[in-house]
């Protein structure tokens, strides 16, 4: 078995909260050459662009709200 398949095994086995703690580990480890150029500015303004042209793609803050809390009860 390679290491890496050894390791994703361990990880997975790992409690949530360990294995949150260790994805946000690995991922703060990559280079930052990885992010956006502009810090996702682009992205942020294509989207505004796309809720501009369509506004029933966006939710209101009380639906997002209502979102996260119903994940929580899952």
């Amino acid at each position: 078995m390679s290491s890496i398949v050894e390791v994703e095994k361990l990880a997975l086995d790992l409690p949530e909260r360990e294995r949150a703690a260790l994805a946000a580990n690995l991922l703060d480890s990559l280079p930052a050459i990885l992010s956006d150029e502009d810090e996702g500015v682009a992205d942020a303004q294509r989207r505004d662009a796309e809720i501009e042209a369509d506004p029933d793609k966006a939710i209101s803050l009380a639906q997002l709200d209502s979102r996260i809390h119903g994940r929580r009860g899952r």
